[in-house]
C-alpha cells in the first residue's frame, strides 16, 4: 500500500499534520505502507490536486482542501482489497 501527502511549499504545516494522523492511524491499525510526503506544486498539477493538502491512496485522490482525521484515514485503509483479505484470512 502507498499513502501519499501532496502539499504546497508554503503550507507544510498542514502537511505535517497529515503526516501526522496517517502514521497514526497506521499504528493503530497495525499495517505497513509506504509513506510519502510531496511539498511540490508539479506533483499537485500531476494529479489534478487545486488544493491542499491532498490524500492518494494507492494513486486515488481520497481527500484534498483539508486535513484527514485519523477515522477517516483508517476507513479508506480498511476499504483496501490487501486489507480486506488479510482480514478474511484471520478470522
Amino acid at each position: 500500500m502507498r499513502i501519499d501527502i501532496i502539499c504546497k511549499p508554503e503550507s507544510a504545516s498542514r502537511g505535517d499534520r497529515a503526516l501526522q494522523n496517517v502514521r497514526q492511524a497506521l499504528e493503530e491499525m497495525g499495517v505497513q505502507a509506504e509513506v510519502h510526503l510531496f511539498q511540490d506544486r508539479r506533483k499537485m498539477v500531476d494529479n489534478r490536486i487545486y488544493v491542499s493538502p491532498a490524500l492518494l491512496v494507492d494513486d486515488v485522490v481520497r481527500i484534498a482542501g483539508r486535513v484527514p482525521e485519523v477515522r477517516e484515514i483508517k476507513s479508506f485503509i480498511a476499504e483496501r482489497p490487501r486489507y480486506l483479505q488479510r482480514m478474511k484470512d484471520v478470522a
